[in-house]
């Protein structure tokens, strides 16, 4: 096979440190005959062959299994080898050392995936669901970056482009014909087409915009004035006496920084000093870093004493952030005032009343939250997307909304570029579209004559 990147490349696939067993891959033309020189044998492919390496002046290095696979059908789309050593960064040191003195070189970051994208092995969703998976910290991410991987996300994305770009075709050739007399657009049911289109754009928007926020994680901050049970509440929410909770108010006076996996989607909770007039310094610099805190957030909790008068506590402190932020009002010792953990609203603001001592109320906060950031938990086949995609999406309904208003004025020209900008979009999402692409799309569907 001849390689689409001239190179060979070398890294360690397991992380770095000592274990049991490492594994250092291979990827590139010279892969076969470094596993010539470095094990003195000739490998089968897709067989596991035990042997001992051989470095520099036949020096032994050490022992175990190497595999041969011969492209395209690797990984990346090259031969590739892979050695299983001992879990020693001695030994690894000495065997990329001894490779790249036979031709080879240190792979850069996310390489392989790299060349497997450009050898036609994945698409650009799935090389980055990769780097998804390993990096997911929950169950639930993991299994939606395994989706990704095995190519759910990209799917629907093709399958909206092969519509759109019949859609496209279809009016390109209305185009080239504009003189006949028929009525191209409601012969062919753009209208309909187009509306379709639209709606499952928008249901491929709202499913990768709720993963987003269960990839890159949420900073939540609690907001309140002293002895308001922000710390309880902290405690109820991790299930865990991760604060100091006392009768004294002014108990915490610095941030408190607790992560939180609430269904699968990572929040770092940020507990905060009290927010109130003080004269004392240490205060004082606990309610400057309360607001710094509050000011980076995605989403602020405000929690009030649910005897007090919410209106007036919630004005107050508004008017000292000054922030536009999401705001979720909590009313907590809903079990002191006689009130029922329950959901209402406070203004423009959902209230959730609670006990967080007693832990009323707490799952009805729970989902106020994702309910106020607009997340949706995981459905059956559900896929990991990035912040990229979702503006890739975002990007190509507005261009199909636009194509719709124009539609009602038969401006066809207009619609056609409209279309075209939005399979642009799409395309970037897997990197798999291109103007050869449209252009087989439609030498192969019309007869145009030119």
């Amino acid at each position: 096979m001849t390689p689409s990147c001239p190179e060979t490349i070398v890294a360690l696939a397991t992380a770095p440190g000592r274990s049991g067993v490492a594994i250092v891959r291979v990827s590139g033309a010279l892969a076969y005959s470094l596993v010539e020189r470095i094990c003195k044998l000739k490998p089968k492919p897709r067989y596991n062959h035990f042997a001992k390496f051989y470095g520099k002046g036949e020096v032994l290095i050490d022992e175990g299994l190497v595999s041969f696979f011969p492209g395209p059908n690797s990984f990346t789309g090259e031969d590739v080898a892979e050695f299983h050593c001992h879990g020693s960064m001695v030994v690894v040191a000495a065997l990329q050392a001894y490779m790249v003195q036979q031709g080879a070189r240190l792979a850069e970051p996310g390489e392989f995936s790299k060349r497997a994208f450009l050898n036609h092995k994945l698409d650009l969703t799935q090389a980055e669901a990769i780097a998804d998976l390993i990096d997911a910290s929950s169950v639930q991410g993991a299994q939606m970056a395994l989706q990704s991987l095995q190519g759910v996300f990209s799917k629907q994305v093709d399958a909206i482009v092969s519509d759109l770009t019949q859609l496209r075709v279809y009016i390109e050739a209305s185009l080239d014909f504009s003189e006949e007399d028929i009525d191209f657009i409601s012969d062919g049911d753009v209208a309909g087409r187009l509306d379709t289109l639209v709606n499952r754009t928008r249901a491929l928007l709202d499913d990768a915009s709720s993963t987003v926020m269960m990839q890159q994680g949420l900073q939540v901050v609690l907001l309140g004035k002293p002895n308001v049970g922000k710390s309880s509440l902290l405690n109820a929410l991790l299930g865990d006496d991760r604060a100091i909770v006392t009768d004294q108010a002014g108990t915490t006076r610095d941030v408190i920084q607790a992560k939180w996996h609430c269904d699968g989607v990572p929040l770092e909770v940020l507990d905060t000093a009290g927010l109130h007039h003080s004269s004392d310094q240490i205060e004082q610099e606990g309610i400057r870093r309360t607001k710094s805190a509050a000011a980076k957030a995605n989403m602020l909790l405000v929690v009030l004493d649910s005897s007090a008068d919410l209106e007036q506590e919630l004005a107050s402190l508004a008017e000292s952030l000054a922030l536009d932020l999401p705001m979720l009002v909590i009313a907590n010792k809903c079990d002191l005032s006689n009130e029922k953990a329950r959901c209402s609203s406070l203004g423009k603001h959902p209230l959730v009343y609670i006990s967080a001592k007693h832990g009323d109320g707490v799952a009805l906060l729970k989902q106020a939250i994702f309910d106020l950031l607009g997340y949706q938990c995981p459905h059956e086949g559900q896929f990991m997307a990035r912040a990229r995609h979702v503006e890739a999406l975002e990007l190509a309904l507005k261009d199909l909304h636009h194509g719709q208003e124009v539609l009602r004025t038969s401006a066809c020209e207009l619609l056609a570029q409209d279309l075209y900008q939005a399979q642009q979009y799409l395309g970037s999402i897997t990197g798999q579209i291109s103007a050869d692409d449209l252009l087989g799309e439609i030498f192969s569907s019309f007869c145009i004559g030119k």
